[in-house]
Parts: structure tokens; C-alpha cells; sequence
């Protein structure tokens, strides 16, 4: 039985550079932090960078980080050097779903949804 996301696994190739990106972008710090594994907390999932052993792009794992303005969400990355991926598109349902690329090219998925029960996750 699959329970529910619990780690995004971020190739980075220039560990430094990806944990100051993304301690940014998730506005945080990371709670691990050693040359293998930099791994951040972010609303009780796993954000983990990894320097070595994948490829950064557009085809890896696609988690969606739940966001509740996704217009200022990617506006707020794209200042802190995202680029544009799939501009902000209504799924149905009052959904909302973008991405951005962060600055080595992995997709970060944002998605606004009102129907999100917060006290499902387990």
C-alpha cells in the first residue's frame, strides 16, 4: 500500500549551490546536512538533494509541493532564478498547477488545491 509522498529525491550537482537555492525557494534551512544527502523538512515531507548518481532534468520523479498562491509562488522562484517550465494552468476543480525549473534544470511542480485534506496526511 503506497501512503502518500513522503521524499523528493533533487539531483544537484553542485551540492552548495542547490542547498542555498533551495533553502530559498522552501524558505528553510536544512535539518541534514553532510557532502552525500542535504535534506530539508517542508510541511512533514523530504526534500532530498543528492550530488551524485542522477542527471537533473525534466524526466525524473514529478512530486507536486502544495502551495496556496501558485501566481505568487512562481513569481517569488522565478525571481530567485527559476526558469519558466509549464506556465500556471487550471486542472478542474479549482486546481491549480506550474512549474519552474530550479537553476540545474529539475523540475519543481507547484500545485494550489482547495480540496487538500492536510489532516489526511499520515
Amino acid at each position: 500500500m503506497i501512503l502518500g509522498l513522503r521524499t523528493a529525491i533533487v539531483p544537484t550537482p553542485d551540492l552548495a549551490a542547490g542547498k542555498a537555492w533551495y533553502a530559498q525557494a522552501f524558505e528553510t534551512e536544512p535539518y541534514f546536512d553532510e557532502p552525500y544527502y542535504v535534506g530539508f523538512a517542508i510541511g512533514g515531507f523530504e526534500l532530498g538533494l543528492v550530488p551524485d548518481g542522477l542527471a537533473p532534468g525534466e524526466n525524473g520523479p514529478q512530486p507536486y509541493w502544495g502551495v496556496a498562491d501558485i501566481d505568487a509562488e512562481r513569481a517569488r522562484l522565478l525571481a530567485l532564478g527559476a526558469t519558466p517550465g509549464q506556465p500556471v494552468t487550471e486542472v478542474g476543480g479549482g486546481i491549480r498547477v506550474c512549474s519552474v525549473l530550479d537553476p540545474f534544470g529539475n523540475p519543481l511542480h507547484l500545485i494550489q488545491n482547495p480540496h487538500f485534506d492536510l489532516k489526511a496526511v499520515r
